[in-house]
């Protein structure tokens, strides 16, 4: 589980332990929510922040600056790609990569996602190495 972690940490390694990255997981399923927000964080280079609903993670996303965003793109409120079209527009969220989620894994699902402008696309069931995988190429990224 840790080998899927290391790896540049958008600069930020000073010779001490590498610093947490902040992930903001928007889910509206409780079970999965707290699934992920567990395993993350006993990785030990995790802070997660949960939000239940878009309208909640769009108001986090902008508050707390997380390093990342999972999207579950099935969410009460607000429309799932009007979500990542709203955060992709703001000036203070814009540069925070959204990895999509989806139960939807049609290779449409993700060319729609990424279209939209979410910067990756992860299906449900979350294969929880693959995600780390995929979080840790989202950092590696350029902004």
């Amino acid at each position: 589980m840790k080998s899927a972690l290391k790896g540049n940490r958008k600069g930020r390694q000073t010779g001490r332990k590498s610093a947490t990255t902040k992930v903001l997981y928007v889910e509206h399923d409780d079970d999965n929510l707290y699934m992920l927000k567990r395993r993350l964080e006993r990785c030990g280079d995790f802070k997660v922040l949960a939000a239940e609903d878009s309208e909640q993670g769009c108001k986090l996303a902008v508050s707390e600056r997380p390093d990342v965003i999972l999207m579950d793109l099935e969410m009460p409120v607000m429309d799932r790609w009007e979500v990542v079209r709203t955060l992709k527009k703001d000036p203070r969220a814009r540069n925070i990569p959204i990895i999509g989620m989806s139960a939807y894994a049609e290779p449409s699902e993700r060319e729609k996602a990424i279209a939209t402008g979410c910067d990756e696309f992860d299906a449900k069931p979350i294969e929880f190495e693959s995600l780390l995988v995929t979080v840790r190429q989202v950092l590696a990224k350029p902004k």
